[in-house]
This record gives structure tokens, sequence and C-alpha cells, in this order.
């Protein structure tokens, strides 16, 4: 099969779907792959260490685009990327298609096989090609909001630590998977005062246990969220719902209770956000503000540490590559069901029941498909 990635032209996006290595891992196979001028830089990997690893080297993404039958990226396609999608070609990346209309239409109409990172599943119901980005997105949170608190961003003038005298910021953490649990351990690190939400009995009592006393854990009632929120400093959004649209649980009367210049950073923004009042944001431009709380909404946090990023993700989209490369994808997908779970749209149906419900589609089952 011929592989081919392109370098990311969402705004500050500087990671790539495939490193050198794992391009080597694709070519070792048999495989031919093709990659856009310059689309490694962002890793430190120049186009020599692709062409030393048996890598074409192309002048731009839509030659790319137009003579690969797989396209292997990070993030969502852009619309111009969309433009060049067609029938019959596969694309395996981030989707995130619930709140997300104008793509899912695009991907539709253009017939190809979109197989999204954030929807395979892995042993009890675990997200094992979500789960690294959330572990960096769940740490960055905490050095994004710590630089939000700064008086200079907005914020009230806060250390997470506190130092000796003065009393640490207040962190409040609503969600204890993945991000949430990244998302304390740094909080605890730097000293804060840290209480994680969550509904889940189990996943309380897990946290309870790593943490003991140096976090404290709160069931999610309607009752106990609006409390913590109201006293809280820094609030971390880090709530998931598999391919569905996060729920909003921060709303907006909510934010009259708070302190002025405390901060939310929404790590769920991605999948349209966990708070009310967030719209996606950028790296450039990574904050606002509203009724004087500060909003940290960036959709690709995970960007602005590429290499780590990158090299984290490649560790476990690779495996899936290969098997999408080697066997076919619909092979691929009959001989592995938590791979299956990442199918999203082929041939202008959409085949994940959430993206369907939350967008009106009607949903082909995946096994009908690829039957």
């Amino acid at each position: 099969m011929r592989v081919g990635t392109v370098r990311e032209i969402k705004n500050h996006e500087y990671r790539v779907g495939l490193t050198p290595e794992s391009a080597h891992e694709l070519v070792a196979h048999g495989h031919e792959v093709w990659v856009e001028t310059g689309a490694g830089l962002g890793i430190g990997a120049a186009d020599s260490a692709y062409a030393a690893a048996g890598v074409t080297i192309l002048p731009d993404a839509a030659s790319v685009f137009a003579g690969c039958e797989m396209i292997v990226k990070v993030k969502e396609p852009q619309a111009a990327e969309r433009a060049m999608l067609r029938e019959g070609q596969v694309l395996y990346t981030y989707l995130h298609l619930a709140p997300d209309p104008e793509q899912t239409a695009d991907l539709v109409r253009s017939g190809v096989t979109a197989i999204a990172y954030e929807t395979v599943t892995g042993a009890r119901g675990s997200l094992p090609l979500l789960k690294p980005m959330s572990q960096v997105a769940g740490r960055m949170s905490i050095q994004a909001g710590a630089t939000a608190l700064e008086k200079a961003h907005g914020g009230r003038g806060v250390l997470l630590g506190g130092v000796p005298g003065v009393m640490p910021a207040k962190v409040v953490v609503i969600g204890g998977g993945v991000v949430g649990f990244n998302a304390a351990q740094m909080a605890v690190g730097l000293g804060a005062d840290v209480t994680i939400l969550d509904r889940d009995p189990e996943a309380l009592e897990r946290l309870g246990i790593h943490f003991e006393s140096r976090a404290k854990t709160r069931f999610s009632s309607r009752a106990n969220l609006a409390e913590s929120v109201a006293e809280a400093d820094l609030v971390i959004g880090a709530v998931l719902i598999p391919g569905a649209a996060a729920p909003k649980l921060v709303t907006r009367a909510m934010l009259g209770t708070m302190k002025q210049g405390a901060v939310l950073v929404d790590v769920a923004i991605d999948q349209g956000g966990c708070f009310e009042t967030s719209h996606p944001t950028t790296h450039a431009d990574p904050t606002f503000i509203v009724d004087g709380i500060v909003h940290y909404c960036v959709a690709n946090m995970p960007g602005a540490v590429s290499r780590t990023s990158t090299y984290a993700l490649n560790n476990v989209t690779l495996p899936h590559a290969l098997a999408i490369a080697d066997k076919g994808w619909k092979q691929a997908l009959r001989d592995d069901p938590h791979l299956a779970a990442g199918l999203n749209v082929h041939a202008g149906q959409i085949t994940f029941a959430a993206v369907a419900r939350e967008l009106g589609y009607a949903h082909v089952p995946v096994e009908s498909v690829i039957s």
C-alpha cells in the first residue's frame, strides 16, 4: 500500500502523523511511504531523516493526497485538506466529529473511509490511541492554568503552590479519567490544594488510594460541583463521553459565583467543551475572558510539545497503521474489533453511533460494512 503523511496546517500544530522511525517500519513491511517536504520539522525531523528511512519526499500536500491509498495524520483534516480526499481512500487520524458538522458533512461527501484514533478501543473499554494525548493534555492543563492565573494574563495573581505563610491555590479537576488523573498529579506535585470530582465510585476509590491525603475526592453531584467551582482558583474540565459531545457541566450562571480572575481550562474542547461559555482557541491566542473568568480552550494542546506528543502517539497508532496497510482496511477491521470501533465514516455513511445521534445521520453499523 502507498501510505502518506503531510505537514499539519492547523494553527500552531507541529506534530506529524508518521515519524521517520514509523515510516521505516512501513517500508520494512514492503509499503511505499510518501511524505510532504517539511512535514517533520516541528519534531526536529528533517526530510533527510525520512529519506534515509526509504521515504519518497514530495513537494506539497496535494501530491501526497492524490497518490496515496492511506493518509496518516494527527489532527482532523482542515477544509482545504478535506477537499483533496477521495472515495476509496483511507484516512487515519483524530477526527472528533460529534461537535463538528462541517467536517462530518465533507467526509460524508468525499466517500472516504475515515478511522478515528479517539474511538479505537482497548481492553475493558479503554481508549489506547487517545490515552497518550490525554496524558499530555492533562499535564499541560496545569501548566497552562498556572500561566493563566498570573495577573499579566488576566488571572487572580495566584501561585499554585503558594509559599510558606500563604495558602496554595485551590484546583478543581472535573473528571477522574486519564486527563483528570494526570492533571491532579501535576497540581499535587506543585503543592496545590486539589479536589477531583467524578461520578464513578470505583474511580473515586482508585484516586483516593493513589493520592491518599495529597488530593481530595468528591462525588460529582450538581450541588458538590457548584460548590467546588465557586471555591476554585483553577478548574480543569476533563470529562469524556467517547465519540460524543461533552456535557456542559459548568454553566454561565456558575461563573457568577466564582472568584474574579479564576481560570477554566477546558481539555474537553475537542469534543465541544464541558463549560457552557467555552469556544475553541489556538496557541496563538489561547485565552478569553467571560464575566471576569479566564478561559483557556486550546483545541490541540499537545501540539505545543510536539516531539513528546508525536512519539507518544506513534507508539500506539503504528501497530494499527501496519495492520491496515498489510491486510487492507476491511480485513484489518474484521480481524480486530477494537480497530473496527474506530471506523466513523465509510463511503458516505456514518458508522459510529454517537456521531450519527449527535448530528442527525442514519447509523450504519460497522459490522454491515465489513461483513
